[in-house]
């Protein structure tokens, strides 16, 4: 098979303007740093043949795309152009800068309510564990410009929340130094290994890449008794017929011998 046949997948990389998106996707692709980073305007693609399960049986060549996604406010309503398809989402915050972490939340919502994002705000499209919870997209965390913290704070970096709410491996860099990401290293390894899981999600069990259906908010009736959840196909404008899509899980309260 030549090169130009190989599958395909297509990984985003997101994170607020200036954190390093860029230069963390072309030591990626390239394998060495990037001195001279200039500013995103819309995206920019880098493509990297990866090994899919390297050094065994089933090993096997994947262009990766790595989707870098200009952080810009001024370019927020355009974005989504970029959002389809996604088999796999890069979360990049700065480590010495705290709201880049935390606008983590707000960029994950984003591409995650991608169908619905033009009805809605950007500073509206903040992540909710409850309403994604059948996502299955494979995500990953990095923290760029670890070599501006000094030493005790580079020894004592904890994992970020939202790595350990979206049970997401981290890896924490500085993107100019090629050693961070050579071959053999630990970040190295959990990178691949992550890239295989992208390639597994997508070509190897594509009903979990691509789940069928997302969940409305959970109603509750006064009592407390009954919940209800409603179901629809993504990007269905129609609305489900109640009798054939809610259902109710009623929830069972323990006999009592006397009244309250």
């Amino acid at each position: 098979m030549s090169s130009t046949d190989l599958e395909k997948v297509r990984i985003l990389v997101v994170g607020d303007s200036g954190v390093g998106k860029s230069a963390f996707v072309h030591l990626v692709a390239h394998g060495r740093a990037m001195h001279n980073a200039s500013w995103t305007i819309g995206a920019s693609v880098e493509v990297k043949v990866h090994e899919y399960k390297e050094g065994t049986p089933s090993q096997k060549s994947y262009f990766v795309e790595l989707w870098d996604i200009g952080g810009s406010i001024n370019h927020a309503n355009s974005r989504q152009l970029y959002y389809n398809p996604v088999h796999g989402i890069i979360l990049v915050h700065d480590l010495t800068n705290r709201k880049s972490h935390t606008n983590l939340r707000k960029w994950l919502g984003e591409v995650l309510n991608r169908d619905g994002y033009n009805d809605r705000k950007p500073s509206t499209c903040d992540y909710d564990a409850e309403q994604f919870a059948g996502n299955h997209t494979p995500l990953l965390v990095i923290g760029t410009k670890m070599d501006q913290l000094d030493s005790h704070r580079q020894t004592s970096l904890q994992m970020s929340q939202i790595a350990e709410e979206c049970l997401a491996d981290e890896i924490n860099l500085d993107c100019r130094t090629d050693a961070h990401l050579a071959p053999g290293t630990t970040n190295a390894v959990k990178l691949s290994r992550y890239f295989d899981k992208v390639i597994r999600r997508c070509h190897h069990h594509p009903n979990l890449a691509k789940p069928s259906r997302t969940a409305s908010p959970r109603r509750i009736n006064p009592q407390g008794k009954v919940i209800e959840r409603r179901f629809h196909s993504q990007g269905s404008s129609q609305i489900p017929s109640p009798k054939s899509e809610r259902r109710r899980i009623s929830l069972q309260q323990p006999k009592s011998d006397h009244t309250d």
